[in-house]
């Protein structure tokens, strides 16, 4: 069964077969397991930097547009300004999987409401959208559009105007969703891989596995995906046209929360074994370590001001947030 499974795998790849069948050749055990940060130790050195207390934060995200940092505590959002340290508080329907920020606007996915909902930063007013099926992700493709990664349905959909047009089925645990050129690049956790759809069709392409277990990444500059191999502790580069492993650097101590800097190129990486922050020049062919800081305790997520360079560092175990001026 391993053998076919690895037989189909290849032909996936030259030619794209099997992607929509019930047999997916991506999962190659029966017990599929997303991988998870690991249980901090307790902190040996000072965080660099300043730290200012919080509740336990599951998501960080940062707006540059309205310099806001965006720490979400179950459904609490805390917005909060680092230039004057206020702060304001949006309350969500339920606790959000995933967040985005673009242009002074917050996207985030409720899939215990089945809901979407959109925060404009400026005035901390939200407004939701129904979406059945449990979002864990959304993303917007343009000014109608809308791509939803959804939990319960193992789908990923996109939306017009708040309604389905397209949809690409049949995946496992569909968890992040990574525009790069004319395609969505879905980030399956428990297959631990890589597909793409094309979101006018619901196509899905040859999907490639991303280590033993991705959870977190993003599509830089150069319309790479960066992706972070928790469980094999490794860093993974991929082109998408055609989609190709280019890069993969070992990252020791059980790396997860990850950000992105495209003004300087450094992807930052969250160590929760060893509460560390370390900055990876990803420009050129290999990454190259320009950054190693130490954090506070359980450091499972992070953000950037890609304009002044400094990182958002938040703990989920009650530790707080850390600030780090670069």
């Amino acid at each position: 069964m391993r053998r076919l499974a690895a037989l189909c795998l290849t032909a996936t790849l030259l030619t794209g077969c099997g992607t929509d069948t019930a047999s997916d050749p991506l999962q190659v055990t029966n017990t599929l397991t997303a991988a998870t940060p690991a249980t901090a130790p307790p902190t040996t050195t000072p965080p660099a930097g300043t730290v200012h207390p919080a509740p336990p934060v599951q998501h960080t995200a940062f707006d540059r547009d309205t310099h806001t940092l965006v720490l979400a505590s179950g459904p609490t959002l805390t917005l909060i300004d680092p230039r004057t340290n206020t702060q304001r508080t949006v309350n969500l329907p339920s606790a959000p999987a995933g967040l985005r920020t673009e242009h002074g606007k917050l996207l985030a996915a409720l899939p215990d409401a089945n809901l979407i909902t959109r925060v404009d930063l400026s005035t901390a007013t939200a407004q939701s959208t129904p979406v059945p099926g449990g979002p864990v992700d959304a993303v917007d493709l343009d000014a109608n559009r809308t791509a939803v990664a959804l939990r319960d349905t193992a789908s990923v959909t996109v939306l017009q105007n708040g309604k389905p047009v397209t949809t690409a089925d049949k995946f496992q645990g569909p968890a992040q969703l990574l525009p790069a050129a004319s395609d969505i690049y879905v980030l399956d956790r428990l297959t631990t891989a890589l597909t793409p759809i094309n979101p006018t069709t619901g196509t899905k392409g040859a999907g490639l596995r991303a280590g033993q277990g991705a959870t977190n990444a993003f599509t830089d500059r150069y319309g790479r995906i960066i992706t972070i191999d928790t469980r094999g502790q490794e860093l993974l580069a991929f082109s998408t046209d055609p989609l190709v492993m280019k890069q993969r650097y070992p990252v020791v101590g059980a790396p997860y929360g990850l950000a992105y800097d495209p003004t300087r190129d450094l992807a930052w990486v969250t160590l929760t074994a060893t509460n560390e922050l370390v900055g990876y020049d990803i420009a050129g062919g290999e990454p190259q370590e320009r950054h190693r800081l130490p954090t506070i305790t359980q450091p499972n997520s992070v953000a950037v001001d890609p304009d002044t360079g400094d990182i958002y560092i938040a703990s989920a175990n009650g530790a707080g947030y850390q600030v780090v001026r670069m």
